[in-house]
């Protein structure tokens, strides 16, 4: 029997030097990072939609209480044109005429009032409906932030893989951990 000698080529060598190696190399760790910064760009991603939308409901809720309010508006100065005329009437009548002047200047100054307060509560909805918009925007904004430092930290990955500078690494470390903390204080200011 002939004893044969077993030669590796170039590409063989790769081939198996890939099949033992590590679980922490360079390769291995740059997947599981990506992945994992994949994974919390995704939520990060999903909750900017979220408070985009709400932003988005909140103002156009704001919207339909301003028109609201502007109508109470319009039929408040209608009744204040109207309690103007009664009580310029009341000076000017005969004694016998003002009674119905004087009872339809009590009668509108009950629905003033009374469109009135509800005028000025339907401006604080607004208000306050603008408010929360605007709030919900701010977080939309940061959410966005924080997913594009993630999506960058993902582009870093790529690079260093593709150019085997492990040095880059520390970018990619750096800025999943600042995108993350970003991802966290926006879930906070929920």
């Amino acid at each position: 029997m002939t004893e044969g000698f077993h030669v590796h080529g170039p590409h063989d060598h790769e081939l198996e030097h890939a099949a033992h190696s590590s679980p922490d190399s360079f390769a291995g760790r740059l997947a599981a990072t990506t992945a994992m910064l994949a994974t919390l760009g995704a939520v990060f991603s999903y909750m900017g939609g979220v408070s985009q939308s709400a932003a988005a409901l909140y103002d156009n809720d704001a919207a339909v209480k301003t028109t609201e309010a502007t109508g109470q508006w319009t039929e408040y100065q209608a009744k204040m044109v109207r309690l103007s005329l009664s009580e310029l009437a009341l000076d000017l009548v005969p004694e016998a005429r003002r009674g119905h002047y004087l009872e339809q200047a009590r009668r509108t100054t009950a629905e003033v009032d009374d469109l009135k307060a509800r005028a000025e509560r339907l401006d604080a909805e607004s208000i306050a409906l603008d408010e929360r918009s605007d709030h919900e925007i701010h977080k939309h904004h940061r959410w966005a932030q924080a997913t594009t430092v993630l999506q960058i930290s993902i582009a870093m990955a790529a690079i260093a893989l593709l150019t085997k500078r492990h040095w880059l690494l520390y970018g990619v470390y750096g800025l999943g951990t600042v995108g993350t903390a970003m991802g966290v204080y926006s879930w906070l200011q929920s």
